[in-house]
């Protein structure tokens, strides 16, 4: 049994991890709200730019967009959204479990995009092809952190260099609830609205321009929306995992003070025994 001295330091060691493991899970539910706020803020525009879509598209069935043409798929491009931290559970394993599945299920060559370091280091790891990557990305993102990443998949999409193009993050469903999901970007399809009648728009300059730039604005919105969704899930995962800890050291911490106790009763035990033995010789 190690000695009492020791113990303490053990001791004073896991109340100070403790420590730091509480004040990271309270640093990580402050960031979830505004994350999560984000999210909730964001998706209306996302749902409301598939739906001006929809209705150019049944207003102008005659013109459909290199965007919405499929082809034979020899080589496909996988966006893949991660953290840049760790101390998250597992949210980034996750993740890439997903991102393996979209790769293998497509039969075909592989390139990455990855927003985030995990995901830079899981593509380096599997020996896949990074055509674009972007790190460090702040709490507070804006789609021009990740314009430049976007643009190349979509540009490597319209020169036929990859045929597909899809999108794995984290969506938030609740604070200890993170789905991995995976979407196919380009080619876009789109639900049909049943009963929507038939009208249209009054366009500057004309039709085909405006679809060309929605398109766009629609790739890059739906990664944009990914992004804020893993943000959120980011700081969930962390506030769980911390919260964890933190009960962790403190049980750890409990039963040591135990064995503590233990060691110094026996120590006061053995010290008593040796002074009866010490009187009892004299």
């Amino acid at each position: 049994m190690a000695s009492a001295k020791e113990i303490r330091g053990q001791i004073k060691a896991i109340q100070n991890t403790g420590k730091i493991t509480k004040a990271m899970e309270m640093v990580a539910a402050s960031k979830m709200r505004k994350a999560q706020d984000r999210v909730l803020d964001g998706r209306p525009y996302a749902e409301g730019i598939q739906q001006v879509i929809r209705h150019l598209m049944r207003a102008h069935p005659e013109y459909q967009h290199p965007f919405m043409i499929k082809r034979d798929v020899k080589r496909i491009g996988v966006v893949i959204v991660s953290t840049d931290k760790g101390l998250c559970g597992g949210l980034n394993t996750n993740a890439m479990k997903k991102a393996l599945i979209v790769m293998k299920d497509s039969g075909a060559e592989v390139e990455t995009y990855n927003i985030g370091r995990r995901g830079t280091l899981f593509s380096k790891r599997i020996g896949s092809k990074i055509s674009a990557a972007v790190e460090d990305v702040n709490d507070s993102p804006s789609v021009e952190d990740i314009l430049g990443v976007i643009k190349v998949g979509m540009d490597r999409f319209e020169n036929g260099e990859i045929d597909e193009l899809h999108l794995v993050y984290s969506h938030f469903v609740n604070t200890m609830t993170q789905t991995p999901t995976a979407v196919q970007l380009i080619p876009a399809t789109f639900e049909k609205e049943e009963n929507a009648g038939r009208w249209d728009y009054i366009y500057e300059p004309d039709s085909k321009i405006v679809l060309d730039g929605l398109m766009r604005r629609f790739v890059e919105a739906r990664v944009y929306h990914g992004l804020l969704e893993n943000k959120a899930c980011e700081h969930s995962a962390r506030m769980v995992a911390m919260k964890a800890a933190t009960d962790n050291a403190k049980e750890i911490a409990r039963d040591l003070k135990i064995t503590y106790n233990k060691a110094r009763q026996a120590a006061i035990t053995q010290e008593i025994a040796e002074i009866c033995s010490g009187a009892a010789a004299s």
